[in-house]
């Protein structure tokens, strides 16, 4: 893992740094030598719709420049919105002293340099607030174009800046456009600068800065306007592939440039040595996640040509690729269909000595890293065989599901059609791939699997095994497979072609996607699975269900994480031998409150927990509602998600009656 601090930074600041590295490029490794930052802030950044100051956006950016600079980092920043504001100011002060007879006449535009004077004023006057209430001192810094002719006020500024920050002190820099000698900020742009994103370039020079970003309005640099679906994000800006192929749209619905401009400075900062990123300033923490090397925005590095060759990721490319395909899929029989998933499960067979290599490799991998063995070694050989038993299933497409007559001749029919594409995020489990994949080909869906980093060497071959067995009628790219967790954002923006998210793994990672898209997300919850033995059990019977359940595939999404066990079993011995069989077996144990001192054994510190290894919980139960009671009080239910198995093992049928009735199950 890389870091991106030097050795002398305090161990808060590794940990703030070493966030999200799994997600960083690899060519992001120049975030190491960060300390001194300029940040430009735009005026469609700074002021809403309205002209007026977006106080939710200043407040947020502040209280990352907070953190920032509390981390040891140098701020500068150099903020746009004086012109701005000033003029709608300045138009209402005209409006409230305006006679009836002086609005009927023609309006004459304000003189931009009392717009930036009287704007000034006030947007300094929020900075200082807001900073304020942060504990943190900014300074106000004006210059001109013509300031920067002056080599001994180059050299004043630099110092006047270096002393600043040492007092931990942020300042704050704008054009004083108020005084500027050229004729009008919007139209001159003529000098050294001509707005405040070549301002930025200019002062990230003079002051020897080591990264530059500019925060627009929008995510970053596209191929086209962001607002055509058929523009693509450029993440890393290569001079050489990218100046001929971009097209700007309408410049910034205030200030001066708008990308044109930003581009423009990007370069002439990066051609001297000095990184530029542009990206959002809407987004959330967009500055801190750039510093975690998240894949945001768009970065200009003077030696982005060495990093042609690496294949950039395009989300929407991948997304399109697998729909189209999927529609090609649509159109075949069900017998195609079938002989399409054959032919995977016999290629499976014949690489099976590959798979296996590879999956041995990951589970290397985990175990030296201490993660479960089970959290990757799966049941490969098995996995031809399941893909058949899904090839010979009922064809999913075209079933009648509901048929009702409208009228004398009109008959409505509710059929079962393909989804569309999916976007599949599942962790640590191989198998789980080719179980998806083998489904979404029966019922006709393109397919985006995003598997976790635990078995990236068998996802990748058995994704290889499978999309080299799909015909070229299809296309293999009806099958994705992301290889980055970073990538999955670029993915939950797409709603206009991927139609439903399945994550499956974690309460949290479901969590963190629900909030992150707006494309249906069909929920997955935590995997507590519960097995409750009763009094009137067939006790041999479930000793061999309690082992099986836990034991044939311990790291399975239905797998018994907690055995309750009726209290009169433990006067006959049946708790005491079964825990026995179990130990026997390889599982660890933990306890409930009343099992773990009567059978000595460590106590659980949540009956809420999925192990996804040979570990269990045991725990003593007085009836079969007190089992209900734990099982709903302990496993997740809710209607925003789906849990897993809950079984009782019972020779009392009315017993067993009431489990299913009252167990809070949805499916």
């Amino acid at each position: 893992r890389l870091s991106f601090f030097s050795a002398n930074r305090t161990e808060q600041e590794q940990q703030f740094a070493g966030q999200n590295m799994e997600n960083a490029d690899p060519y992001r490794h120049f975030l190491k030598d960060v300390k001194r930052i300029i940040i430009k802030v735009g005026t469609a950044v700074v002021t809403r719709q309205d002209g007026r100051l977006a106080v939710g956006k200043l407040g947020a950016l502040c209280e990352q420049i907070k953190e920032l600079n509390s981390l040891g980092y140098e701020i500068i920043l150099v903020s746009s919105g004086a012109v701005g504001l000033g003029r709608q100011r300045l138009r209402y002060r005209k409006l409230i002293n305006s006679s009836f007879a002086d609005l009927q006449k023609p309006q004459i535009e304000l003189d931009g340099k009392a717009c930036a004077a009287v704007g000034q004023n006030s947007l300094m006057a929020l900075y200082d607030a807001l900073f304020s209430q942060l504990d943190v001192t900014s300074a106000q810094l004006l210059v001109t174009d013509n300031d920067f002719r002056d080599k001994d006020f180059r050299k004043q500024l630099s110092e006047t800046v270096k002393s600043l920050l040492g007092l931990k002190v942020i300042p704050i820099f704008n054009e004083n456009d108020a005084v500027s000698t050229r004729k009008a900020p919007y139209e001159d742009s003529s000098g050294i600068f001509w707005d405040n994103d070549s301002l930025s370039a200019l002062l990230a020079l003079e002051l020897k800065a080591d990264l530059l970003i500019l925060l627009s309005d929008v995510e970053g640099l596209y191929s086209g306007p962001p607002s055509d679906p058929r523009s693509k994000l450029i993440h890393t800006y290569i001079k050489e592939k990218h100046q001929n192929e971009i097209t700007f749209g309408d410049k910034s619905r205030v200030g001066r440039g708008g990308m044109t401009a930003k581009v423009k400075a990007s370069i002439h900062a990066a051609e001297a040595g000095i990184p530029v990123i542009i990206t959002s300033g809407y987004a959330a923490e967009n500055i801190l996640k750039v510093l975690q090397g998240q894949l945001i925005g768009t970065l200009f590095h003077k030696d982005a040509n060495k990093w042609a060759p690496i294949k950039e990721f395009n989300a929407r490319d991948m997304a399109v690729a697998a729909r189209d395909c999927s529609r090609r899929l649509q159109a075949m029989s069900s017998e195609e269909r079938k002989q399409i998933l054959l032919k995977i499960a016999d290629a499976l067979e014949a690489h099976q000595e590959e798979i296996r290599i590879e999956n041995e490799a990951d589970v290397a991998a985990a175990q030296e890293e201490g993660r479960e063995k089970s959290l990757v070694a799966r049941l490969l050989a098995t996995l031809a065989n399941n893909v058949r038993l899904i090839a010979n299933m009922e064809d999913p497409i075209g079933r009648v599901l509901k048929r009702t007559e409208l009228a004398e001749g009109l008959i409505l029919e509710k059929t079962s059609s393909p989804l569309g594409v999916l976007l599949i995020v599942f962790e640590s489990r191989p198998d789980a791939l080719v179980q998806i994949a083998s489904l979404a080909i029966r019922s006709g869906n393109g397919l985006l699997l995003k598997g976790g980093k635990e078995a990236k060497r068998s996802n990748a071959i058995l994704h290889k095994v499978i999309t080299e067995a799909i015909p070229d009628s299809v296309g293999a790219k009806l099958i994705g497979l992301v290889t980055s967790r970073a990538e999955i954002p670029e993915l939950l923006k797409l709603d206009d072609v991927i139609d439903l998210v399945i994550p499956r793994g974690s309460n949290q990672l479901v969590s963190q996607i629900k909030s992150s898209t707006k494309i249906p997300v069909l929920g997955h919850a935590d995997g507590i699975c519960h097995v409750y033995v009763d009094k009137s059990a067939d006790l041999e019977m479930a000793k061999r269900i309690v082992l099986d359940a836990k034991i044939d595939y311990p790291a399975g999404c239905n797998a018994m994480e907690t055995l309750l066990v009726h209290k009169d079993l433990v006067e006959k011995g049946w708790l005491n031998n079964i825990t026995v069989d179990l130990r026997t077996e390889g599982v660890t144990l933990f306890g409930g409150p009343k099992a773990s001192p009567l059978l000595n054994i460590p106590l659980v510190r949540s009956l809420h927990h999925e192990y996804n290894s040979l570990t269990c919980t045991i725990e003593i139960v007085d009836d079969v509602y007190a089992a209900i009671d734990h099982i709903n009080l302990y496993g997740r239910h809710g209607s925003l998600y789906f849990a897993h198995t809950d079984s009782i093992v019972t020779e009392d049928h009315e017993v067993a009656d009431v489990f299913l009735r009252q167990v809070d199950r949805q499916f």
